[in-house]
């Protein structure tokens, strides 16, 4: 697994959190699947994304809002549990088809979102959502989550609830966090999580690192809106990509 094109895609990946605080798991498991499964990717992207979250975290720690990520948190631990099972057990070559369809269809919907996004630069208006689509999103994110580690949907769900850019990256990230805690237990006592996974994400370390430092340069001086529409288009493509490549 340790080649250019997946040091690259690590790089990429991180890029794109730096700047949009979330997405790295979409292009690191988009790009890297065509070189290895998702059983693979799932547990390096983990180990890779926990200091990010936490790094995030802690720099937007004042936008954090226990109303909006713990409840959130819950569900989506609930929903990981079937995911990972299946990732686990699933067929290979089938769980790449599914995982590009998901992504196909999250950079879909969230570029549309955007689109319809007025231009004051703010994710989300502070609104509360029902808490049937609370327990729908929070569930379907965690089976997603235990699968490919894709957490979009729940972003979803943030953009809409939080009150600016600051809350909308720090709850995100303690959503990211709380998920990425119990998926480190779950994926350890299933397997899934190796000692050759530690290895290579020990070794993929230092692109995240300069991905993740990239990303925020950018973020603190492109408009926000700009980024984010260039990384949905981007994931499209390859979603697109990953699904015409396997079937």
């Amino acid at each position: 697994m340790l080649t250019i094109p997946v040091f690259l895609a690590v790089t990429a990946a991180y890029i794109v959190k730096g700047m949009c605080g979330f997405a790295n798991t979409l292009v690191f498991g988009t790009l890297a699947g065509f070189f290895t499964d998702n059983v693979n990717i799932s547990p390096v992207d983990l180990l890779l994304g926990y200091p990010s979250n936490l790094w995030i975290a802690w720099t937007e720690r004042k936008g954090i809002r226990p109303k909006i990520w713990v409840p959130l948190s819950l569900l989506v631990i609930a929903g990981s549990i079937p995911g990972v099972f299946f990732l686990k057990t699933g067929d290979a070559r089938s769980i790449k088809i599914l995982f590009g369809f998901v992504v196909v269809f999250l950079g879909l919907e969230m570029f549309l979102r955007e689109r319809k996004a007025s231009g004051s630069g703010t994710p989300g208006s502070g609104k509360s959502a029902s808490p049937a689509l609370l327990v729908i999103i929070g569930l379907l994110s965690g089976i997603l989550c235990g699968l490919f580690g894709v957490s979009a949907l729940l972003v979803a769900y943030v953009s809409r609830t939080a009150g600016d850019q600051s809350q909308f990256r720090a709850n995100n990230c303690m959503v990211f966090l709380a998920e990425n805690t119990f998926r480190l237990f779950l994926y350890g006592s299933t397997g899934i999580l190796t000692l050759e996974a530690a290895k290579t994400a020990l070794c993929l370390a230092p692109f995240m690192v300069l991905g993740l430092f990239i990303g925020i340069f950018f973020h603190r001086r492109l408009p926000e809106r700009t980024a984010r529409l260039s990384v949905t288009v981007l994931l499209m493509v390859s979603g697109l990509s990953l699904i015409l490549d396997h079937l």
